[in-house]
């Protein structure tokens, strides 16, 4: 029985493990006990964080894994490189995947490689821009966090030093990014490597609170962008992979689009989307199996993804800002597209990151569907 070592035991590592359980495979994780949901459901689990990656390594080389993997998860993905090239299996470069972790380095490597994305400045604290001749609005964010903490919009330079403070409290390395404003819709794009080839899989529109956090409300697929767009994405999305140096595994990268067409890669992460898009949405729309699909590239046993299924999915969050979704999640079984639903907390909150969303539902259906 091969077994595959999972970074992260939290709800959004429970999907990865369930599939790999299901595909006979012996099932390792490592995370804090607190909230390790998958605790109960591994073969084998470490209460040791996810970023203990010495230590980490050193339990995959005596349980002597065949594969190691993450999904939806930033911080846990440089540690899953590092095991990787350790021990000699397949993984994306250690360098490549601390440069995926960090929107600086990220930004970059995409400036050197000339991949379109907006002007940025990292910062350690507000006298870093006290000489720069600032364009409002601006965008001010922690070069390693996701889910839209820390994230905030600001037009004035009062509203920035608040920003900068907030953002450099929420980051790990105590470090934010400044950066210019895109004004434009919302997507993202899923692809898998292997082996330093890509594939695309899908194309998400996206809804979000707008100003001034930008929380996700709404995830869409396919997206009803032109087909050349979308090649030109697809394109750039790869030039933007290869410049990080990410070669394995799956990859999420959103987008802004302006109303001129131009288009600005706002970040990518070296693992599947989260909020269901890589766990769900991707199979519901195209009929490929992307967990399924991240496994098997971990194992080494890589098949090119078929996408075999044209069909609507998407799902939508449950907030303060969404209380019309409340009814449709508590009456889900009389909407027959809608596959998924819960409510995970009764108070509805004005939120300022994805953690704050209080329920969801997810539904597949032959034509987008807008409530």
């Amino acid at each position: 029985m091969k077994k595959l070592a999972i970074i992260g035991a939290g709800y959004l590592q429970e999907p990865l493990v369930l599939k790999a359980k299901e595909m006979g495979i012996y099932t390792i994780c490592f995370a804090w006990k607190e909230g390790a949901v998958c605790a109960e459901v591994v073969d084998k689990f470490y209460p040791i964080s996810i970023i203990e990656k010495e230590e980490i390594l050193a339990i995959c080389i005596s349980e002597k894994i065949d594969g190691i993997c993450t999904i939806a998860s930033d911080v846990a993905a440089p540690t899953v490189a590092y095991v990787a090239n350790n021990m000699g299996i397949i993984g994306n470069n250690y360098d490549a995947a601390v440069r995926a972790n960090n929107k600086a380095l990220m930004r970059e490597a995409f400036y050197k490689a000339d991949v379109p994305c907006p002007w940025f400045q990292k910062i350690t604290s507000y006298t870093d821009l006290k000489d720069k001749d600032l364009k409002f609005p601006l965008i001010v964010k922690p070069v390693d966090r996701s889910g839209s903490m820390g994230v905030s919009k600001v037009n004035n330079n009062a509203e920035l030093r608040i920003a900068i403070n907030q953002a450099l409290s929420d980051s790990f390395l105590k470090q934010a990014m400044v950066e210019q404003f895109v004004d434009g819709r919302e997507i993202s794009v899923e692809f898998i490597s292997y082996k330093g080839q890509h594939y695309p899989l899908a194309i998400t529109d996206k809804v979000t609170t707008e100003a001034p956090h930008f929380v996700e409300l709404e995830h869409h697929q396919p997206s009803n962008l032109s087909d050349a767009i979308k090649t030109e994405i697809n394109a750039i999305t790869v030039k933007a992979l290869n410049a990080l140096g990410i070669t394995n595994g799956a990859s999420h990268t959103e987008y802004k689009i302006t109303a001129d067409g131009e288009i600005f890669i706002i970040e990518l992460g070296a693992r599947m989307g989260g909020d269901f898009i890589g766990s769900d949405l991707v199979q519901l729309s195209t009929g490929y199996d992307f967990l399924k699909g991240v496994i098997e590239v971990a194992l080494n046993k890589f098949n090119v993804p078929i996408l075999n299924r044209k069909s609507y999915s998407g799902v939508y969050f449950l907030c303060k800002e969404t209380e019309y979704v409340k009814p449709y999640i508590l009456n889900y079984q009389s909407h027959p597209q809608i596959i998924k639903a819960e409510i995970s907390n009764e108070e509805l909150k004005n939120i300022t990151c994805s953690a704050e969303r209080s329920g969801y539902f997810i539904y597949q259906s032959n034509k987008k569907v807008k409530i």
